[in-house]
């Protein structure tokens, strides 16, 4: 079933954006927000003919606002000829019918802006279904304005015997139909979607089976995950600058310096006031965070938000139940920082933050070195460096020393093998009786 958010024109051209400050709001947050919704907007190809910021005393249930800048707005909508509202706000489906009658021009949400992003990156059958599945338990309470064409076809509620009831029968009997589908293609994507948790469980457990560590790469959307896999793996990760250019989870083998295997994941980014539905939807992806080893947050060190950044991603996660999970920052993007600056700002950063930091440049390749080695102590509990004397009949033991951990050096006396290795707790408590 191909399924729309609702009906829009074909080519929205002419957008204003409209920010509306609640009571409490801090009018830096708010002005930060609009002009992080302008940048999602743009990522969609619609063109923007202004915005405008307002604060009302009290929410209203029918504008959000009252009524003298709801009026306001309207003339907005006019004086600028724009042929769309987009509101940085969440609007209930009631709000943006009210909305749309006062305008008469189409009206989109901060979270309809989301998911359409998201619709226009998903390339593979899992993204594409956890799409679907936001998109659909978005527009499910939408439907009965999506078919008001039908009673203004059959002439409104005066037309046809009965009054109103006969004349919108069609229509009511249609968006039962489609709710009815909508419901059922929305089950049907979740029971898929929980096949693909499973199998993604499976693939897990073989690895904890194996004993390799894992550490989840989150993050603000673009804030440089995907370079920064692709750098320390050379994974050829799609990398582009732009909004959510990874919904895909790509893993990748690495050996740290010490010897140890890691798997790193990346995953979706993360933005304020990501729609719940979206978090909920990509939780068979996200699960990747709650269950690695420890968390790699890369963080856009060049953006006047970085810290705010910083602080969305830990809330998410610690709606995802990973918010107590250990955690490495990098700041990327350092070389966009003036370089007499530089060391003040990441210093007054990493002062807010309560974990090891990394001052990070995926463009100039610097701060690899840095990681690595954070990811060796993340990981120390769970290696020992120490001497065996492995006697040469038993050579599979150093066999096994150099596929699990890794050999620093080996010498030979009469009929053993001197072997100086790092290796895995579990593995080295075996060889407690050749220790040295």
């Amino acid at each position: 079933m191909s399924f729309e958010i609702r009906e829009k024109p074909e080519m929205v051209e002419r957008a204003l954006l409209v920010g509306l400050g609640m009571p409490g709001d801090s009018r830096r947050e708010r002005t930060a927000l609009l002009a992080e919704l302008e940048d999602l907007v743009s990522n969609l190809g619609i063109g923007i003919v202004g915005s405008v910021l307002e604060f009302t005393r009290e929410i209203q249930a029918k504008y959000l606002c009252g009524i003298g800048k709801a009026e306001e707005i309207r003339a907005k909508v006019q004086e600028l000829n724009a042929d769309c509202l987009i509101f940085d706000n969440l609007l209930s489906p009631g709000q943006q019918r009210e909305w749309e009658k006062l305008t008469n021009v189409t009206v989109i949400d901060r979270e309809e802006v989301i998911l359409d992003i998201f619709a226009k990156r998903a390339r593979t059958r899992e993204a594409v279904m956890q799409v679907d599945l936001a998109r659909m338990q978005y527009a499910l309470p939408r439907m009965a304005g999506m078919w008001k064409h039908l009673d203004r076809q059959r002439g409104g509620s005066g037309g046809g015997k009965g009054g109103g009831a006969a004349a919108r029968g069609e229509g009511e009997k249609q968006i039962e139909v489609d709710r009815r589908l909508a419901r059922e293609r929305i089950e049907s994507i979740r029971e898929e979607l929980e096949v693909v948790r499973r199998q993604r469980g499976t693939r897990r457990k073989e690895r904890n089976r194996q004993g390799i560590p894992s550490a989840a790469i989150v993050g603000y959307t673009n804030a440089g995950k995907s370079s920064l896999l692709n750098l320390v793996t050379g994974a050829g990760v799609l990398a582009q600058n732009i909004l959510f250019a990874t919904l895909d989870t790509t893993s990748r083998k690495i050996e740290l310096p010490d010897g140890q295997p890691l798997v790193l994941t990346d995953t979706v980014g993360f933005i304020r006031n990501l729609p719940h539905r979206l978090v909920e939807a990509f939780k068979s992806t996200l699960e990747e965070a709650t269950l690695a080893d420890f968390l790699i947050q890369v963080v856009d060190a060049a953006d006047r938000e970085a810290l705010r950044h910083y602080e969305t991603t830990c809330e998410v996660l610690a709606e995802l139940g990973a918010g107590d999970k250990p955690m490495v920052v990098v700041w990327n993007k350092t070389d966009l920082i003036p370089e007499d600056s530089r060391e003040e700002l990441l210093a007054a950063l990493s002062a807010k933050v309560q974990c090891p930091c990394i001052a990070f440049s995926v463009k100039q390749e610097q701060g690899v070195d840095a990681l690595l080695a954070a990811c060796v102590e993340m990981l120390s509990h769970r290696v020992s460096k120490e001497r065996y004397r492995i006697p040469l009949a038993e050579s599979r033991i150093i066999a096994i020393m150099h596929r699990d951990g890794k050999v620093l050096s080996t010498e030979y006396e009469d009929n053993d093998a001197i072997v100086e290795a790092i290796l895995p707790h579990e593995f080295a408590a075996r060889l407690e009786p050749y220790k040295i």
